[in-house]
């Protein structure tokens, strides 16, 4: 079993430091490319057929919630903050910059994990792991952050129940997508929208736009 310090340097060595195009106060340990990066990683792990390293990219709706609450640090500041499905933890950057009391990252992928410490980090703030899978856990946070999460009909069936009884306990739970193809089409209200650069690689265009939303419980 590798640890956290191998896999940090995982992340280091398949990475480079750069800025996201909406958040460029924001600097992260980023790929430039997809295969080579999701080859290097089955390597790693000894292992075929994985998730996409989703956590070494910037992906747009981390990128929307990111740049929505650097631009108003109220919407986090003194509150307990969820980064749910974090990859490299942007938003829960953002969110630790903007004056979050605590913030909590969860992944289940052990070098998402390991490049949200190491981004943390690069940036200056405390972001801590919510160990396992958060799913079906008590609500125990004031915002709940969700970038990108719909884009598997199974994701999204698993998740949604979980995310809407969050907000009926009481926490505003705001999900950011570019138009996936399984986002819900009710109990959602729009708060936010932004374009985001994207590349061709990841997204097949150049522009993204992003919706925020706050899911009703």
């Amino acid at each position: 079993m590798r640890g956290p310090a191998e896999a940090e340097a995982f992340v280091t060595a398949q990475t480079a430091v750069a800025r996201p195009a909406l958040v460029p106060e924001v600097a992260l340990h980023l790929a430039t490319e997809i295969t080579p990066i999701w080859q290097a990683t089955e390597t790693w792990l000894g292992e075929q057929g994985i998730e996409p390293p989703f956590w070494a990219f910037a992906w747009p709706g981390s990128q929307a919630l990111a740049r929505w609450i650097l631009d108003e640090p109220a919407r986090v500041a003194g509150l307990r903050v969820l980064d749910f499905a974090a990859g490299g933890g942007l938003a829960a950057i953002a969110a630790a910059r903007a004056g979050a009391a605590q913030v909590e990252a969860a992944e289940l992928d052990p070098l998402a994990h390991a490049a949200t410490r190491l981004n943390a980090r690069l940036n200056g703030v405390a972001v801590q792991e919510a160990a396992g899978d958060v799913v079906g856990a008590p609500c125990r946070w004031d915002r709940v952050l969700a970038g990108d999460v719909c884009y598997e009909a199974p994701m999204t069936n698993h998740i949604l129940p979980w995310l809407r009884g969050l907000a009926r306990a009481g926490a505003a739970v705001w999900l950011a997508d570019p138009g996936r193809a399984y986002l819900p089409r009710d109990g959602l209200t729009a708060l936010a929208r932004f374009t985001v650069p994207v590349t061709r690689e990841l997204e097949d265009r150049d522009l993204r736009d992003v919706t925020i939303w706050q899911v009703a419980g």
